[in-house]
């Protein structure tokens, strides 16, 4: 039972600090935040988010929103390489979008452990 136990840490060492924020400062280096603040945005507020979780040891819903943060910047980096190319290709604000369409539920997160 003991190797179960230090799983969670391990993997959001992999999941968060090593893949995601990596991808987010690979974001940082092709001004994702000017070329796509959407998606900058995203990365960011999930990356916070899960050094958040993290904190208090819910490595689980840590490691969640550390794959969402970097399949966002992943789509920042995409998306500002191809404005930087042909500015007009910038994404024209849809009117119909629903907010935060792709977020996990919150009935899927894992709430905060209680402290005493």
């Amino acid at each position: 039972m003991l190797a179960l136990v230090g799983c969670g840490p391990i993997v959001y060492v992999n999941e968060v600090t090593r893949g995601a924020s990596t991808k987010v400062d690979e974001a940082r280096a092709v001004e994702a935040d000017k070329y796509s603040p959407y998606y900058w945005t995203r990365a960011t507020e999930f990356l916070r988010k899960a050094r958040e979780l993290a904190a208090h040891a819910d490595f689980q819903a840590a490691n969640r929103y550390g794959r969402l943060s970097s399949e966002a910047a992943g789509l920042a980096i995409e998306e500002a390489a191809t404005v930087k190319k042909d500015p007009s290709k910038r994404a024209a604000p849809a009117k119909d979008i629903a907010p935060a369409k792709d977020v996990v539920p919150a009935k899927d997160v894992a709430p905060a452990k209680e402290t005493p």
